[in-house]
């Protein structure tokens, strides 16, 4: 799984708890453990994908711009990570004359495939707004 999913998740849900609902990214860098530059370079595509809003200049940073409960993982897995499952690298090779190796890596990509459409039907359920009640819910316990 890309990490970039990881901090976006984590970023959105931060920017869902805070009561003014806006932070800059050494802030969130901070909140996620991670260096500003990375939060940067997420929230940039948040952004360009519709969830964030910003404001520059002193008293700036990213605020969300739909509803926590309107964001759903898979809407952020597929804007960062879709297609991640697959590895850079599959074996065989389509050239030789082995019934395994040359068609290894074509089922391995249906498999990966099939798992990735899987996964983005699991994350439809899930919202940011989930999310964030699963953290208040372990909070209070």
């Amino acid at each position: 799984m890309n990490s970039d999913f990881v901090i976006a998740v984590h970023s959105l849900v931060l920017l869902a708890h805070l009561p003014e609902g806006m932070a800059t990214s050494d802030e969130i860098a901070e909140n996620v453990c991670t260096n500003p530059v990375r939060v940067r370079k997420v929230m940039s595509c948040l952004r360009k994908n519709g969830f964030l809003d910003t404001r520059e200049g002193s008293g700036g940073g990213y605020k969300l711009c739909r509803a926590p409960e309107e964001i759903t993982l898979a809407d952020v897995y597929r804007s960062l990570a879709a297609g991640s499952l697959a590895p850079n690298w599959c074996s065989g090779d389509p050239k030789k004359d082995c019934v395994v190796s040359s068609n290894m890596a074509e089922v391995m990509a249906g498999v990966f495939c099939e798992a990735d459409r899987q996964l983005e039907a699991y994350f439809e359920r899930i919202t940011i707004g989930s999310m964030l009640s699963g953290i208040k819910a372990k909070q209070q316990a």
